[in-house]
Protein backbone atom coordinates (compact mmCIF):
# COMPACT_ATOMS: atom_id res chain seq x y z
CA UNK A 1 0.00 0.00 0.00
CA UNK A 2 2.83 2.23 0.79
CA UNK A 3 4.93 1.51 -2.82
CA UNK A 4 1.55 3.13 -3.98
CA UNK A 5 1.03 5.90 -2.44
CA UNK A 6 4.82 6.41 -3.41
CA UNK A 7 4.27 5.84 -7.16
CA UNK A 8 1.21 7.62 -6.73
CA UNK A 9 3.15 10.95 -5.46
CA UNK A 10 6.19 10.53 -7.51
CA UNK A 11 4.26 10.31 -10.58
CA UNK A 12 2.29 13.88 -9.92
CA UNK A 13 5.78 15.00 -8.76
CA UNK A 14 6.92 14.38 -12.19
CA UNK A 15 3.28 15.87 -14.29
CA UNK A 16 3.57 18.65 -12.10
CA UNK A 17 6.97 19.03 -13.09
CA UNK A 18 5.92 18.73 -16.59
CA UNK A 19 3.40 21.15 -17.54
CA UNK A 20 6.04 23.25 -15.28
CA UNK A 21 8.09 23.12 -18.20
CA UNK A 22 5.37 23.30 -20.55
CA UNK A 23 3.90 26.83 -19.23
CA UNK A 24 7.23 28.08 -18.95
CA UNK A 25 8.56 27.77 -22.62
CA UNK A 26 10.37 30.29 -23.99
CA UNK A 27 8.88 33.41 -26.48
CA UNK A 28 10.65 33.43 -29.76
CA UNK A 29 8.58 36.66 -30.53
CA UNK A 30 11.05 38.16 -28.11
CA UNK A 31 14.48 39.06 -26.60
CA UNK A 32 15.52 40.29 -23.52
CA UNK A 33 16.18 43.51 -24.71
CA UNK A 34 12.85 43.87 -26.20
CA UNK A 35 11.65 42.51 -22.59
CA UNK A 36 13.56 45.16 -20.63
CA UNK A 37 11.54 48.01 -23.35
CA UNK A 38 8.49 46.27 -22.38
CA UNK A 39 8.69 46.58 -18.60
CA UNK A 40 10.08 49.84 -18.80
CA UNK A 41 6.86 50.56 -20.82
CA UNK A 42 4.91 49.09 -17.75
CA UNK A 43 5.88 50.47 -15.12
CA UNK A 44 6.01 54.37 -16.80
CA UNK A 45 2.58 54.06 -17.40
CA UNK A 46 1.81 53.07 -13.32
CA UNK A 47 4.06 55.83 -12.18
CA UNK A 48 2.74 58.52 -14.85
CA UNK A 49 -1.24 57.35 -13.27
CA UNK A 50 -0.80 58.29 -9.87
CA UNK A 51 -1.21 61.78 -8.66
CA UNK A 52 0.02 63.99 -7.40
CA UNK A 53 2.98 63.17 -9.23
CA UNK A 54 6.30 60.96 -6.88
CA UNK A 55 9.52 60.87 -7.61
CA UNK A 56 11.27 58.02 -8.39
CA UNK A 57 14.61 56.50 -9.47
CA UNK A 58 15.89 53.15 -11.35
CA UNK A 59 16.62 49.85 -8.63
CA UNK A 60 18.98 47.11 -10.51
CA UNK A 61 18.41 46.56 -13.43
CA UNK A 62 19.19 41.83 -13.12
CA UNK A 63 18.98 39.49 -16.04
CA UNK A 64 18.44 35.74 -15.60
CA UNK A 65 19.35 33.41 -18.42
CA UNK A 66 15.98 34.15 -20.34
CA UNK A 67 14.63 36.51 -18.34
CA UNK A 68 15.27 40.72 -17.32
CA UNK A 69 14.03 42.67 -14.47
CA UNK A 70 13.15 46.19 -14.34
CA UNK A 71 12.65 47.77 -10.88
CA UNK A 72 12.46 51.42 -9.59
CA UNK A 73 12.30 52.83 -5.97
CA UNK A 74 9.63 55.61 -4.91
CA UNK A 75 11.31 58.45 -2.86
CA UNK A 76 8.67 60.22 -2.39
CA UNK A 77 7.61 59.81 1.19
CA UNK A 78 4.23 57.47 1.37
CA UNK A 79 2.95 57.85 5.34
CA UNK A 80 1.36 54.86 6.74
CA UNK A 81 -2.09 56.72 6.55
CA UNK A 82 -1.92 57.10 2.71
CA UNK A 83 0.05 53.60 1.92
CA UNK A 84 -3.75 52.67 1.39
CA UNK A 85 -4.53 54.79 -0.88
CA UNK A 86 -1.55 54.28 -3.28
CA UNK A 87 -1.91 50.86 -3.25
CA UNK A 88 -5.45 51.46 -4.15
CA UNK A 89 -4.06 53.31 -7.16
CA UNK A 90 -2.23 51.09 -8.60
CA UNK A 91 -4.52 48.07 -7.85
CA UNK A 92 -7.30 50.02 -9.88
CA UNK A 93 -4.81 50.76 -12.75
CA UNK A 94 -3.67 47.58 -13.03
CA UNK A 95 -7.04 46.11 -13.18
CA UNK A 96 -8.42 48.39 -15.31
CA UNK A 97 -5.44 47.65 -17.64
CA UNK A 98 -6.30 43.85 -17.56
CA UNK A 99 -3.60 42.88 -15.72
CA UNK A 100 -4.62 39.95 -13.52
CA UNK A 101 -3.71 40.24 -9.35
CA UNK A 102 -2.61 36.89 -7.98
CA UNK A 103 -1.85 38.04 -4.59
CA UNK A 104 -2.39 40.62 -1.95
CA UNK A 105 -0.36 40.92 0.90
CA UNK A 106 -2.42 43.13 3.34
CA UNK A 107 0.05 43.47 6.09
CA UNK A 108 0.30 46.93 7.93
CA UNK A 109 3.67 47.57 7.75
CA UNK A 110 4.72 45.79 4.21
CA UNK A 111 1.64 45.67 2.16
CA UNK A 112 1.98 44.43 -1.69
CA UNK A 113 0.04 43.72 -4.59
CA UNK A 114 1.49 41.16 -7.51
CA UNK A 115 -0.18 41.39 -10.49
CA UNK A 116 0.38 39.43 -14.39
CA UNK A 117 0.08 41.08 -17.58
CA UNK A 118 -2.09 39.63 -20.53
CA UNK A 119 1.47 38.48 -21.93
CA UNK A 120 2.95 36.96 -18.37
CA UNK A 121 5.37 40.19 -17.26
CA UNK A 122 4.86 39.57 -13.57
CA UNK A 123 4.32 42.79 -11.61
CA UNK A 124 4.81 43.78 -7.90
CA UNK A 125 4.18 46.65 -6.22
CA UNK A 126 6.17 46.11 -2.24
CA UNK A 127 6.04 48.37 0.11
CA UNK A 128 9.23 48.01 2.60
CA UNK A 129 11.15 48.96 5.47
CA UNK A 130 10.51 53.08 6.56
CA UNK A 131 7.81 52.69 3.89
CA UNK A 132 9.39 52.86 0.74
CA UNK A 133 7.65 51.84 -2.81
CA UNK A 134 9.52 49.14 -4.98
CA UNK A 135 8.15 48.67 -8.36
CA UNK A 136 9.22 45.96 -9.95
CA UNK A 137 8.75 43.80 -13.34
CA UNK A 138 9.59 40.28 -14.45
CA UNK A 139 9.56 39.10 -17.48
CA UNK A 140 8.54 35.62 -18.98
CA UNK A 141 11.48 33.79 -20.21
CA UNK A 142 12.74 35.03 -24.12
CA UNK A 143 15.28 34.74 -26.56
CA UNK A 144 18.43 35.63 -24.85
CA UNK A 145 20.29 38.93 -25.85
CA UNK A 146 22.31 41.83 -24.04
CA UNK A 147 20.37 44.24 -22.31
CA UNK A 148 21.06 47.74 -21.93
CA UNK A 149 20.42 49.58 -19.01
CA UNK A 150 16.44 51.51 -18.86
CA UNK A 151 16.73 54.96 -21.48
CA UNK A 152 13.37 56.83 -19.37
CA UNK A 153 15.16 59.20 -17.21
CA UNK A 154 14.15 59.05 -13.70
CA UNK A 155 11.84 62.53 -12.56
CA UNK A 156 14.54 63.33 -9.82
CA UNK A 157 18.13 62.57 -9.24
CA UNK A 158 20.22 59.52 -10.96
CA UNK A 159 21.77 57.59 -8.21
CA UNK A 160 23.79 56.49 -10.36
CA UNK A 161 26.53 53.54 -8.99
CA UNK A 162 24.63 54.52 -5.75
CA UNK A 163 23.46 51.01 -4.21
CA UNK A 164 21.01 50.59 -2.03
CA UNK A 165 19.48 53.39 -2.61
CA UNK A 166 18.49 55.90 0.32
CA UNK A 167 15.52 55.84 1.97
CA UNK A 168 12.57 58.21 0.94
CA UNK A 169 13.53 61.86 1.52
CA UNK A 170 11.29 63.72 -1.07
CA UNK A 171 8.46 65.08 0.75
CA UNK A 172 4.63 65.33 -1.12
CA UNK A 173 2.19 67.52 0.96
CA UNK A 174 -0.56 65.07 -0.18
CA UNK A 175 1.58 61.58 -0.38
CA UNK A 176 3.83 61.97 3.24
CA UNK A 177 0.70 63.45 5.29
CA UNK A 178 1.01 62.34 8.56
CA UNK A 179 4.71 61.11 8.02
CA UNK A 180 6.96 61.61 10.69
Amino acid sequence: MRLRFLAAAAGLLVSVSISGCVNDEKREDMNMQEAADRADGILDAVLKTIEPEIQWAHGPTTTGSCDVTRRRAVMTIVSAERRGSFLGVVDRFWRKSGYRIKAINNDLDVPAIFAQTRDGFGVTLSIGGKGQAFFEVDSPCVKESEVAESTTPPNGPAYENVYPLPRPNVHSDFWSAGAI
